[in-house]
C-alpha cells in the first residue's frame, strides 16, 4: 500500500490573531516613543507600516490587494489610535490621569485639536509615507 501524502495546506486563520497583535504592540511602542521624545513621532508610522504587512505575511495571508488594502487600513487605525492616545496621555499627565482613564474621558474635537497643533507637515508626510510603504510591502 502506498504511503499517504499529506496536505501542505496552511492555516489561514491565523493572520487576525497576528495582525491585531502587531496593532497593539506597535500602538503601545509609538506612545513610548513619542512621550519620551517629546513629540509626535510621526516617522513610526513606516514601522507600523512595515510591521503590519509583515504580520500578514507570517499570518499566511495570500498575497494580492485584499492584502495590500487590509495593510493600509490597519496603518490608518494604528496612526488615528496613536494620535487619539498620545493626546490622551499628555491630557492626563496634566490632569492627573493614566493614559487609559483620559483616553476614555477625552472626546473626538479635543484629540483632533490637540493632534492638530502637535503635528507638523514631516508627521503628516511621514503617514502618507506609511500608507504608501503598507501597501508596497504587502503586496
Amino acid at each position: 500500500m502506498p504511503p499517504k501524502t499529506v496536505s501542505a495546506r496552511t492555516s489561514h486563520w491565523l493572520w487576525p490573531l497576528l495582525l491585531l497583535l502587531g496593532c497593539i504592540t506597535a500602538l503601545i511602542a509609538w506612545l513610548l516613543v513619542a512621550l519620551s521624545l517629546g513629540h509626535q513621532a510621526g516617522w513610526m508610522a513606516i514601522l507600523v507600516a512595515l510591521e503590519s504587512a509583515f504580520m500578514l505575511r507570517l499570518g499566511t495571508f495570500r498575497p494580492g490587494t485584499a492584502r495590500a488594502l487590509t495593510a493600509v487600513v490597519a496603518t490608518a487605525v494604528v496612526i488615528l489610535a496613536a494620535q487619539w492616545a498620545i493626546a490622551s496621555a499628555q491630557m492626563g499627565m496634566v490632569m492627573g490621569l493614566d493614559v487609559l482613564a483620559s483616553s476614555l474621558r477625552m472626546g473626538p474635537r479635543l484629540a483632533w485639536l490637540l493632534s492638530a497643533m502637535a503635528n507638523s507637515g514631516l508627521d503628516l508626510a511621514c503617514w502618507g509615507v506609511g500608507l504608501v510603504v503598507a501597501w508596497w510591502a504587502a503586496r
